[in-house]
């Protein structure tokens, strides 16, 4: 495995020799974990079965859970999917961005069935990240690219964490830093008559919804034929046993907090790990995956999480917390 420390402000990526041996891994096959401003991705080639079958390999994924493909451009994603009104509308206000669109696949378009786990609908995003974006322009492909941890476990927001998750199965990683955003993106499937939130994440529903000018379903969780990644019931977790809506603190548990005003017991915590001490939600959205990381005490241990309002990416925020903190197959 190598590794590109790339400088976030480098404007001339496509002049640089490792930007060029990059796009041969990819297009050799290989697996290269990129940052975009959500979390770090494993990506792959899109239009490539066996590398994709590599990315659910390497992270332990079951194959029926779909993965988003990721491209540079809105007219590239329309050679692989039908936008409609509302598709072209969203894709408009938020790409380049923390948005995925679930849309009815072109049967022309090259992503290999793996890619979308066998379904006639295809996870498209534009995302922010000028790296990802390049790379998918320079080998004319999708990339496939869903969190680069191991599958069900905390998100990597830094390069660290990817390469204590997956070191072994990466040509390259390129580290520009800790991710911006530090949540995965929203899913909005548009294959139905109704707009439908898949998974709440970096853009807000209200966001979406005044764009839309309706209100968005909500899906429910499904563990056996997900449409969209993030969808399973427990994800995201860590080793230790999750508590929720904290109002007191055990003695030996972990807290993660939310705002000063700490809850009973919290002098007695093993450790205080804050998401944001001035309750700001992009803050806590932005560590939260980290936070769950500090906290972690192992597989015997236990965390407590101070109550996070529901509004805004506040909703996000709690859509990962509480399948971090169910059951466990």
């Amino acid at each position: 495995m190598k590794i590109w420390r790339l400088d976030p402000s480098h404007t001339q990526l496509e002049d640089t020799q490792i930007f060029k041996d990059i796009c041969g891994a990819l297009s050799d096959g290989k697996l290269v974990a990129i940052p975009t401003e959500t979390v770090y991705g494993l990506a792959a080639d899109a239009t490539n079965g066996q590398a994709c079958a590599g990315i659910y390999a390497a992270k332990g994924r079951p194959s029926f859970n779909p993965l988003i493909s990721h491209i540079d451009s809105l007219e590239a994603a329309q050679t692989h999917a039908f936008f409609d009104d509302r598709a072209l509308k969203l894709a408009k206000a938020f790409w380049p961005g923390p948005l995925t669109l679930v849309l009815p696949k072109l049967p022309t378009s090259p992503v290999s069935d793996l890619t979308v786990a066998g379904l006639e609908t295809i996870a498209l995003r534009v995302p922010r990240s000028a790296v990802m974006r390049a790379l998918c322009k320079s080998i004319r492909r999708p990339l496939a690219a869903p969190s680069a941890n191991l599958s069900g476990r905390i998100s990597g927001t830094t390069a660290e964490d990817v390469i204590n998750d997956l070191k072994d199965h990466l040509s390259y990683i390129i580290d520009s830093g800790a991710t911006p955003v530090g949540l995965e993106s929203t899913i909005v499937s548009l294959s139905g008559e109704r707009a439908t939130l898949l998974r709440p994440g970096g853009v807000a529903r209200e966001d979406i919804e005044a764009v839309l000018g309706e209100k968005l379903v909500r899906a429910g969780t499904d563990d056996s034929a997900p449409m969209a990644p993030g969808m399973m019931t427990s994800h995201y977790a860590p080793n230790s046993h999750i508590r929720l809506n904290a109002e007191h603190v055990d003695e030996g548990e972990a807290l993660i907090t939310f705002g000063t005003d700490l809850p009973d017991g919290a002098d007695k915590a093993a450790k205080l790990v804050p998401l944001s001490d001035s309750k700001d939600l992009t803050e806590a959205a932005a560590r939260l995956f980290t936070a769950l990381r500090q906290a972690d005490l192992g597989e015997n241990g236990r965390i407590a999480v101070m109550p996070i309002p529901h509004a805004g990416l506040g909703e996000a925020i709690n859509d990962r917390l509480a399948r971090a903190a169910a059951p466990r197959c």
